[in-house]
């Protein structure tokens, strides 16, 4: 809240705009270092269930840090500190603070790791759909995949250049296992274009299908047009009022023709 914000600010000498610069839904990843205190932002990823079906998408996740304190600011309950709070983390200790830093930061690409197992899981099971029967419903579906997909990229992207400079920070320690933090989220980078090139070619693929569909269909009813013009011309021909039309005399020349 507003108060919150400002109070934290006041107590603990930090400028409340940067307390609210992870508020901002578009606030970008970056590493800013001030007299008293750094702040780290990054992009987490997250779900938010609409009508009944998930979506997956990043918001921003502060990290400011003092001398003494570390506080957090993030626009929802973040699932990045469950873990620590379930005491779920081995070797976790508040004291250690740069360390507690970088494992939050592990858990962050660990869980986009997650969610982008998810997204793959959901993809297979709207294609499984799709090979049944081409519905627009599934291929809205697989198009929000599609732009989760792309927006965990330039998430994890973004997260990228942020721990690299916070690795060429010497002001701030490091452990050794540290740098996996590196790694996990280089691998997380990896999944996602895979699981994007992987999407975008099967969406590619639905489409020629249904394309083929379209010209077979467009094909029969063709066929079937002209089937059918040639007995619209005998019937316009013999609706004319001309003399000699066959069976004109004849009880049954309109059955007849």
């Amino acid at each position: 809240t507003a108060e919150e914000l400002s109070t934290t600010a006041d107590q603990f000498n930090i400028d409340v705009d940067d307390l609210k610069s992870p508020l901002d839904e578009e606030e970008r990843s970056r590493i800013q270092v001030e007299e008293n205190y750094t702040l780290i932002i990054l992009d987490i990823p997250t779900i938010e269930e609409r009508k009944g079906r998930e979506y997956f998408y990043t918001i921003p996740f502060g990290i400011i840090f003092t001398d003494k304190y570390i506080f957090t600011v993030c626009l929802v309950d973040s699932p990045v500190l469950t873990v620590f709070m379930d005491g779920r983390v081995r070797d976790f200790y508040t004291y250690k603070r740069t360390r507690f830093i970088y494992q939050m930061l592990y858990r962050n690409a660990t869980m986009f790791r997650q969610y982008l197992k998810i997204i793959d899981k959901k993809s297979d099971e709207v294609e499984k759909k799709l090979h049944i029967s081409q519905r627009n419903q599934e291929l809205i579906e697989m198009l929000d995949l599609e732009k989760s997909l792309v927006y965990f990229t330039t998430s994890l992207r973004g997260n990228e250049v942020v721990l690299e400079k916070l690795m060429r920070n010497t002001s701030i320690p490091r452990y050794e296992d540290d740098e996996d933090v590196i790694i996990e989220n280089k691998q997380a980078i990896e999944m996602a274009k895979i699981y994007s090139d992987i999407l975008s070619g099967t969406m590619d693929a639905f489409a020629s299908v249904i394309s083929n569909n379209l010209n077979i269909a467009m094909k029969f009813l063709s066929v079937i047009t002209i089937v059918l013009t040639v007995p619209t011309i005998v019937t316009s021909a013999l609706g004319m009022n001309v003399a000699g039309i066959p069976f004109a005399n004849n009880p049954y020349g309109f059955w007849i023709v």
